[in-house]
């Protein structure tokens, strides 16, 4: 059996993240980020480390906890604050503790827009942080080549102007600023070009697009086209830059952030700790129902809880809905923006949680895992029962030739390729799907009862309600209509279909049920398909010996039974063939192949 650290690394998810390595004293002693979590944390143990530090760090990883986030960039960002705050033993502290880059929207009157690396809190806007300073050049310089704004850090109050006291300097004279300074530039008419570049900051090209297009096609009707295509070769290279990170961001400050997401007997809760805009720390853990307990009710034992065990003191929580946890605490539900995003973020987490304790209850205790999926599908579908025997239909043909059907057998949630079948259409004519699907569904059945072997607890039509429709004619027949759980799911959209309900059923996308019968459906379209294209082929090789003339169904039976198929029947010498059918016979064949071959 798998010890806890190696199933904690099967179980990783495929996504980027920090990973975080513990000591068996419980101290963090490595923190790392990556762009698939499995791929790079199972590499520290696949290797062989030439790096003497890296081996010792490996034999003493006891435990590993994640926290998964949106892209690349937030892992580095996370990273980064991960290590300033716990200073890891194995990890490069950055002696000049170096700080990523921001956008500043300064607080004043005529407010400037420039890079930082410090964040004070003087009520001026800080976007980002990036972590790649071209980025950060590449959008000043479009909004300087859009907007003229000032550079100058003087104080440019009503009185001053007023009295005169600047004159415009050479920037003015080139373009670059529309003089503020001198009042010839409104305070309003600045601001709506600053409301403008905050939504270019945040990624919101929507309404400055009219204005780039005009600023290219002026530069193109005044024959400037380097300058147009300077402008385009901008806005091309700012479409993929990430605007700002929902790990860094510091207009959340010094709030927990919760959420949970449950199933029918566990709930899974996860904990952000934010701290002067960052995430500091994460914790997640699984709580087991006692008594059908609602969200709001876990989620209020798990706030208080945690709070207790952290000792948390923000004076606010974020949170997916409304929690009752005392009048102290300020509860946020955000509905839009980074608050929302970092709620969702933790979700997400929780998410990925539940899917890693699935995992390991697979590897670990596989009959706990079959008995939760199928109490899963019986509730999702429907059932009276758990449909431990699954069994899918579906019909092969093109333009109605050669006709066939596969029965495909899942049990405890897999395929039972022994109990594979295959169907030749023996009643029917032409390209008739219902009728094919009402001959295959009776003649499966009525053999099952013949032979006293046991029914399935569901019957998986591929298809919508008229193939469902012919299915249970036969069921009608047979007299199992109602023993017998019978649904069918069609391609378009994945509805299921039941006997006797127009209105189908939309399980969700991501649900486990609906993956399941698209598993079984899939393999019943492979089985059959393959059936059928092997029935085709074998079809063309006997009609191309039926060409031959003078050589009946006998003589390519005879053939056949020797050569095993056309194409050995084709390249055999006339002496080979001869032993077979004779020296005329022989003769008739050999020449037909030559003749093809000239």
């Amino acid at each position: 059996m798998p010890t806890p650290l190696e199933l904690q690394i099967q179980t990783l998810p495929n996504s980027p993240g920090v990973y975080q390595y513990f000591d068996k004293e419980d101290v963090i002693i490595y923190v790392g980020k990556a762009k698939n979590l499995k791929k790079r944390v199972s590499s520290y143990f696949t290797k062989n480390h030439e790096n003497g530090k890296t081996r010792v760090l490996v034999k003493k990883i006891v435990r590993i906890e994640h926290v998964v986030v949106d892209t690349e960039t937030d892992a580095l960002l996370l990273e980064n604050n991960l290590i300033k705050k716990y200073k890891p033993r194995y990890n490069v502290l950055l002696k000049d503790d170096k700080s990523y880059p921001w956008i500043c929207i300064k607080k004043e009157r005529f407010p400037r827009v420039f890079s930082t690396r410090r964040v004070v809190k003087d009520g001026s806007e800080y976007f980002g942080p990036y972590t790649n300073m071209r980025t950060v050049h590449a959008l000043l310089d479009l909004i300087k080549e859009l907007y003229p704004l000032r550079t100058c850090n003087y104080d440019l109050s009503q009185e001053k102007i007023d009295a005169d006291k600047y004159k415009v300097c050479l920037e003015y004279h080139l373009g670059n600023c529309k003089g503020p300074c001198e009042g010839y530039q409104s305070e309003e008419d600045y601001l709506e070009d600053i409301r403008a570049i905050r939504n270019i900051i945040k990624g919101n090209f929507k309404e400055s697009l009219q204005q780039f297009e005009k600023l290219m096609l002026d530069f193109a009707n005044n024959m400037r086209f380097e300058e147009a295509q300077k402008i385009k070769e901008k806005l091309a290279s700012l479409q993929n830059y990430q605007a700002k990170s929902t790990i860094v961001n510091p207009s959340i400050n010094n709030v927990d952030v919760f959420s949970i997401i449950s199933d029918e007997s566990h709930g899974y809760a996860n904990f952000f700790k934010v701290m002067n805009g960052s995430i500091v720390q994460s914790y997640t853990t699984e709580i087991k129902k006692k008594l059908d307990e609602t969200d709001k009710e876990l989620l209020e034992l798990f706030i208080i809880e945690t709070r207790q065990r952290f000792n948390s003191l923000s004076r606010e929580v974020f949170v997916p809905f409304k929690v009752n946890i005392g009048k102290d605490i300020k509860v946020t539900v955000p509905k839009l923006g980074d608050k929302k995003r970092i709620v969702e973020l933790s979700e997400r987490n929780a998410k990925f949680y539940r899917q890693e304790q699935f995992k390991q209850i697979k590897i670990v205790d596989p009959d706990r895992h079959v008995k939760r999926i199928m109490a899963q599908m019986q509730k999702d579908l429907r059932l009276g029962k758990e449909p431990r025997h699954i069994e899918c239909f579906d019909n092969s043909n093109i333009q109605g030739t050669n006709p066939v059907a596969a029965c495909v057998v899942f049990k405890d949630g897999k395929p039972s390729k022994k109990d594979y079948r295959h169907f030749n259409i023996k009643t029917v004519e032409g390209p008739d799907d219902f009728a094919s699907m009402e001959e295959v569904v009776y003649r499966r059945y009525k053999r099952l009862l013949d032979e006293e072997q046991p029914l399935p607890q569901l019957i998986v039509i591929d298809g919508g309600k008229g193939q469902l429709s012919s299915a249970l004619k036969s069921l009608d027949a047979l007299g199992l209509r109602g023993k017998i759980a019978i649904i069918g799911i069609a391609k378009r959209l994945e509805e299921i279909y039941y006997p006797g309900d127009s209105v189908p059923l939309y399980l969700d996308k991501k649900s486990e049920t609906l993956k399941i019968i698209q598993y079984l459906r899939n393999e019943a379209h492979r089985f059959g398909i393959t059936f059928h294209r092997n029935k085709r082929s074998k079809s063309a090789i006997q009609s191309e010996l039926e060409q031959i003339p003078d050589i009946g169904k006998q003589t390519i039976t005879n053939l056949l039974r020797k050569f095993k198929s056309a194409k050995r029947v084709k390249s055999a010498s006339l002496e080979e063939l001869e032993e077979v059918v004779g020296n005329s016979r022989a003769q008739k064949i050999y020449q037909y192949y030559q003749k093809k071959e000239e």
